[in-house]
């Protein structure tokens, strides 16, 4: 059984928000203090949202994503191409929550195993049933968020090249960028790496 409290609804708010991540990682390398942070989010709304609140929280989520990992890892995210910035979001989505990444090492692996042509709504479904018996603190969500999740775990998946689209959901081969392949490995990455290198 695994720790009590390991899987939450933390990914609800936002999908991997690449370009928004890459303003995020900036800030972090900067290293810009509290009135900065605030500055740069409210006041000159540099992710371009609608609200000052709408901002602060996805670049609170962001920020926690990124954090999960060394700051060998935002450059990456900030300089690197669309694919190394994507993979290296992914990366860190994967370790900040632990529901999406054991989606990928317990059910998604299988499925490309098994050669399965496609993921299924139902795939999630029976996943979030299965959770309850690793972790017994697993919060009891509505439907509407179950749904959500699930909206965004397929939503991720495609952005990050591993679905086709998100209607279709044919299941794809992925090469993880050599660039974040080598962060991992050299950060003890193993098991982001791992949920990330599903075809293997």
């Amino acid at each position: 059984m695994l720790d009590a409290g390991r899987y939450k609804a933390n990914f609800t708010r936002g999908g991997l928000m690449v370009p928004e991540s890459r303003v995020v990682a900036d800030l972090l390398l900067q290293g810009v203090d509290a009135a900065g942070w605030k500055q740069a989010i409210e006041v000159d709304n540099l992710l371009a949202k609608r609200s000052p609140t709408t901002a602060s929280t996805k670049a609170t989520l962001i920020r926690a994503r990124l954090q999960t990992m060394t700051e060998g890892l935002w450059p990456l995210v900030r300089d690197g191409s669309k694919p190394v910035a994507t993979h290296a979001v992914f990366a860190a989505t994967v370790k900040y929550s632990p529901l999406f990444g054991d989606f990928l090492d317990l059910v998604v692996r299988d499925l490309y195993r098994r050669f399965e042509p496609t993921l299924k709504p139902q795939h999630w479904d029976r996943y979030l049933e299965d959770c309850r018996s690793r972790d017994p603190e697993i919060p009891d969500w509505t439907p509407a968020t179950q749904e959500k999740l699930r909206t965004r775990a397929f939503g991720m998946m495609t952005e990050a090249g591993f679905l086709s689209d998100s209607r279709n959901r044919k299941l794809l081969p992925v090469q993880v960028a050599p660039e974040v392949v080598h962060y991992l490995k050299k950060a003890g990455e193993h098991h982001v790496l791992r949920c990330m290198e599903l075809a293997r």
